[in-house]
Formats: C-alpha cells, structure tokens, sequence
C-alpha cells in the first residue's frame, strides 16, 4: 500500500511518472504510425495465423483457449483487428504523449500488450505493461503535467449537477 500511496499523491513520482508516461507513448505512437502510414497496407493476418499455430507442441507459447479466440473471432475479423491495432496503438500514444485522458490510454495500452503477450510475442511488450499498470495505479497524479490537469476538472464540472430527478416516484440524489 505505501508504494501505492507513492504512485497516487506523491509529487516526485507526479514528475517520475510523467517522463514514463511521454516514454510510454512515445513508443505506442511510434508504432501505430509506422503501421498507419507505412508503404504497405498493415494487415494483422497473418501475426494473428502464427500466433494461433504457437499453441500446439509440448510448450506451447499460447494458451488454447486464446488460439480458440485467434480462431473464432480475430482472424475471420483480421481486418477489423488490423485498424484497431494500428490506430489503436497511435491514439493509445497520443493520449499518454499528451497526457490527455491519461487513465483510459494506459488502459487500452496494458489492454494491447495483454494481448501480445498473450500470442506468444515477448519484446518490449513486457516492459511496456509493467510501465503501462505504474501509470493505470497511479491514477491522475500519472497527469498532472499533461492536458488532464486542464481537461479531468473541466469534464467533472460540465458533468455535475444538482441530480435530485425525479424517476418513477423515487427521489434519487447523486
């Protein structure tokens, strides 16, 4: 819990985290641009075929139940799954890079990474998880120094009101 504490509200790791944080997008905005306006079209096909045939063998590098998944839905939606990923990734960067909705970025990053992870493919994905959860713990204070410091008061104050509604009889305040 203190290392935690740490992450939440303490001022150095504000600055510690910020430099992780534009790290961390960095990369992730590198990567999607790269598929994004490469000379090729990016096409996840065939990562998602050779990640499939990782789960057979006496050590398989995927799990079944995730190559069952590749089988089902990713591959037959390969081209849905490469636009995520490219503008994924790029948008995830973005975010971070900007410290704009800073949270949900580090999510979808971890999120992405879980997923690579998941296929067999090791890299930077690791390190890019483990740094991605630091800045999902450390909630806000991961974006201090970034457009959340502007844009989280902005949206809580546009989004809050007097709620007493009246909704089918009951008085429900908020």
């Amino acid at each position: 819990m203190l290392f935690i504490d740490f992450l939440r509200n303490h001022r150095f790791a504000s600055f510690l985290l910020t430099v992780v944080r534009i790290y961390l997008g960095w990369e992730w905005m590198k990567s999607g641009w790269e598929k994004i306006s490469g000379n090729a079209p990016f096409d996840a096909y065939g990562f998602l075929v050779a990640a499939a045939k990782k789960s057979t063998g006496d050590h398989p590098a995927v799990q079944p139940w995730w190559a069952d998944f590749l089988n089902a839905v990713a591959i037959p939606n390969a081209g849905l799954f490469s636009f995520l990923v490219q503008w994924g990734e790029f948008l995830v960067g973005l975010g971070l890079v900007l410290g704009c909705f800073t949270t949900l970025a580090a999510l979808m990053g971890v999120m992405m990474n879980f997923a690579f992870v998941l296929s067999g493919t090791t890299s930077t994905n690791a390190q890019m998880l483990l740094l991605g959860i630091f800045i999902v713990v450390a909630g806000f204070n991961a974006a201090k120094l970034g457009l959340d410091y502007w844009v989280i008061p902005l949206l809580r104050n546009l989004t809050r009101h007097d709620w007493n509604e009246q909704i089918g009889g009951y008085r429900f305040k908020i």
